[in-house]
C-alpha cells in the first residue's frame, strides 16, 4: 500500500542529497503526517495473543529523516518561548483526546481518542491508543508503542528508541499499570495486564527474575502478560567484593478476575507487598 513511500524513503536513507528534493521532502512530511494520525505506525502488533510485534524500519527512517528538513523556528505563547524545529500537535478537541494545560505532545505522535494527557510529553513517533492516561510529569518517548486503557502514573519515564532502527522501541501492552517513578526503556517490552509496583525499573538487560516458582526463572527486558513486578536486587561477586545489584522481580500473576483498572496498591496487596 505504502510501496512507493518506502522506496523514496529507502533511497533518502542511503543518499541523504536526496533531501534536498522538494519530492523526497514531501514523501518525508507525508509519512510522517500518516504516523501522526495512527495510520502508519513504528512498531505494530503481528500477534497480540502471543505478544509479537513487528519494527517498521522506513517509519523510523522517515520520523529521523524528518529532522534535518524541517527549519529551526521560534515558538511563542504569551510570555513563553522556544526555538525548535518540530510543530506540536494541535486540534485536540477534535481528537477527543483531554490535554490538561502543561501537557505537550509534538506532532508526528499519534494520540487516540478517549487517551487523557495530564501534564506530560509524549514525543514524535509514539503511539498511545485509547482510554490510556499519561499522568503528571510523565513521559513518552519518540517511537514508545503504549496500548489501549494503560495507566502511565505520575513521573513515568517511557523510553523511546529511535535508532538503532532496527531496534524495538519500548512496547506497553493493553491494560498494563505502570507505577510511579517506573522507568522503562531501551526497547523494553511489557506484556498486556501487567503491573509495576512504583520505582520499578526495566532496561534492555535487567534482570527480571520471576520468584513464584521453587526455582527463579529470569527474563531480560520482557515483562510476561499479567505479571505483579516489585524492584528487587541480586548479589553478584565483583573483583572488590560481593554487592547487591538492581533487578525487578515478578512476585505474582494478575488475577483474571481482577478489575483491569485496579489500582496499584490492590494489585500488590493480593501478594502481601506494598511499594
Amino acid at each position: 500500500m505504502y510501496n512507493e513511500l518506502k522506496t523514496i524513503i529507502e533511497q533518502a536513507w542511503d543518499d541523504r542529497a536526496l533531501l534536498q528534493d522538494p519530492a523526497t521532502q514531501q514523501a518525508v512530511r507525508q509519512v510522517v503526517g500518516l504516523v501522526d494520525k495512527g495510520e502508519l505506525r513504528t512498531a505494530e502488533p503481528v500477534d497480540p495473543a502471543k505478544s509479537e510485534w513487528k519494527v517498521n524500519e522506513w517509519v523510523k527512517k522517515a520520523v529521523i529523516l524528518y529532522f534535518p528538513i524541517q527549519p529551526m523556528r521560534k515558538m511563542e505563547a504569551g510570555e513563553l518561548e522556544w526555538y525548535d524545529k518540530m510543530e506540536l500537535k494541535h486540534g485536540y478537541e477534535e481528537l477527543g483526546v483531554r490535554v490538561v494545560p502543561q501537557a505537550v505532545a509534538r506532532y508526528g505522535a499519534y494520540i487516540a481518542p478517549g487517551a487523557i494527557l495530564m501534564p506530560s510529553y509524549v514525543n514524535i513517533g509514539a503511539y498511545v491508543d485509547t482510554g490510556t492516561m499519561v499522568d503528571t510529569w510523565a513521559t513518552v518517548g519518540s517511537c514508545a508503542q503504549i496500548g489501549k486503557h494503560v495507566h502511565l502514573s505520575g513521573g513515568v519515564g517511557i523510553g523511546g528508541v529511535l535508532e538503532p532502527v532496527q531496534a524495538a522501541p519500548v512496547i506497553i501492552e493493553d491494560s498494563c499499570f505502570i507505577g510511579s517513578r517506573c522507568i522503562v526503556v531501551e526497547g523494553a517490552h511489557v506484556c498486556r495486564e501487567a503491573v509495576l509496583g512504583s520505582n520499578t525499573v526495566i532496561t534492555g538487560s535487567t534482570h527480571i527474575i520471576d520468584v513464584t516458582g521453587p526455582e527463579p526463572v529470569t527474563y531480560k527486558g520482557y515483562v510476561p502478560p499479567r505479571s505483579v513486578v516489585v524492584p528487587g536486587s541480586y548479589r553478584k561477586q565483583f573483583p572488590a567484593g560481593e554487592y547487591s545489584v538492581t533487578c525487578a522481580l515478578i512476585i505474582g500473576r494478575r488475577k483474571e478476575s481482577t478489575d483491569k483498572k485496579t489500582s496499584l496498591n490492590d494489585a500488590l496487596r493480593d501478594f502481601g507487598v506494598s511499594v
